[in-house]
């Protein structure tokens, strides 16, 4: 069976790619990769459907992506293909995120391992990876820990290896909530609660709060986050641009919040707010 590759130009944000990457694979898409030329998706020649793909690209949610070409590809193994693409991600010298194929190092402190799938959280994005370097600088020994909109977990993990006490992981997508399953065996782990919904699926009160997602969804449960934290509790921000952090700011201080620091690079920002 020929398989046949979609080149599509550059998504304009991580919440973009993840939603063309997921709805890509529910018409038949298997396998995605990254490169210069923007984003290119797999599928195998039963299962084209250009008309599909043409009325997806234009959805609103997909505004400023464009189908550049399809090509027919030679035969070989695509799964070894993404394996040689798909590089660990290394931060502050301490964690080191990879996929099972990876060898494990242990010259980590931290070497977590994240089964991606079709779920945010590889590290491979500055935002999870800004996160992660502001927890390596975070006391989470005994602390309660809610992960808004947890992807892989790869969070929610990571905490559980700083020592946190009850964690609470909470996605929208199936496909992330069973995938945050995987990446908890795989880690060794199995205490973590795995919760499927959004924001009002918040229960109890918590230490610290993890929020990778974006600047709207941020702003618009931001007030549900901040209910659910104690007095002295922290939240990191990310999944936004730098010229958003103004904006971040401004609603987490007028809930009672107060700045502590923030992290940039590639335009990208992760914040530690403090109530």
């Amino acid at each position: 069976m020929k398989t046949l590759e979609y080149t599509f130009t550059a998504p304009t944000s991580d919440i973009q790619h993840d939603m063309l990457v997921t709805m890509l694979a529910d018409m038949g898409f298997d396998s995605f990769m990254d490169d210069d030329m923007g984003m290119k998706a797999y599928c195998t020649e039963d299962r084209r459907d250009d008309q599909a793909v043409e009325e997806l690209l234009r959805m609103d949610a997909f505004k400023g992506v464009h189908l550049l070409k399809v090509e027919e590809m030679p035969d070989k193994d695509w799964n070894e293909v993404w394996e040689a693409s798909y590089k660990p991600v290394v931060v502050n010298e301490r964690c080191r995120v990879r996929a099972p194929f990876h060898e494990p190092d242990p010259g980590f402190e931290f070497d977590l391992v994240i089964e991606p799938k079709m779920s945010f959280g590889t590290a491979n994005h500055e935002t999870t990876a800004q996160i992660i370097e502001l927890m390596l600088d975070t006391d989470f020994q005994g602390k309660d820990v809610l992960d808004m909109g947890s992807g892989t977990a790869v969070l929610a993990i990571l905490a559980k290896k700083l020592g946190a006490a009850k964690t609470v992981a909470i996605d929208n997508d199936e496909w992330a909530y069973r995938n945050a399953f995987t990446n908890c065996e795989l880690n060794g782990i199995n205490d973590i609660e795995i919760v499927l919904g959004d924001a009002l699926a918040i229960k109890g009160s918590y230490d610290v709060v993890l929020a990778n997602i974006n600047r709207n969804i941020l702003l618009r449960d931001m007030h549900f986050y901040v209910d659910a934290m104690r007095p002295q509790s922290h939240i990191f921000f990310s999944g936004f641009y730098i010229e958003d952090l103004q904006f971040i700011k401004a609603e987490a201080e007028s809930l009672g919040l107060r700045f502590v620091r923030s992290l940039d690079r590639n335009k990208w920002v992760a914040a530690e707010f403090v109530k």
